[in-house]
């Protein structure tokens, strides 16, 4: 499901600790399209840590409420989280990775694709 609305339960943790990573999210989103991994970087976030992309940021690193990994597309292709009929559907309404933070969050009963503007410079 690729829903940009965030329930209100999370929509006040998410955005406070967003804020407080979001240029480090912003330089690795960067540093994966430049170094050619892909064109479409994802993050997953949960409170608990994920076997999904690598560990960017961990909650006790900077005092937030989620873990955050580093991933991109096609690894969620291959775990089947996107399904390879899905692919095109998915870079469609995928926004501008220089404006926009594609997380994926994920939790007891919460599992979707968030995409939260980066903060003006």
């Amino acid at each position: 499901m690729n829903d940009p609305e965030l329930d209100g339960k999370y929509l006040g943790s998410i955005t406070k600790d967003f804020a407080t990573v979001a240029e480090t999210l912003r330089e690795a989103s960067y540093a994966i399209r430049k170094r050619g991994f892909s064109e479409h970087p994802i993050f997953p976030i949960s409170k608990v840590q994920l076997p999904i992309g690598q560990l960017l940021i961990g909650k006790e690193d900077v005092a937030i409420n989620w873990y955050i990994n580093a991933s991109f597309l096609d690894e969620f292709v291959q775990r089947e989280i996107i399904a390879e009929d899905k692919r095109e559907e998915f870079i469609g309404s995928y926004k501008d990775p220089d404006e926009f933070c594609c997380l994926f969050v994920v939790d007891a009963d919460f599992t979707r694709f968030v995409y939260i503007p980066y903060p003006e410079d």
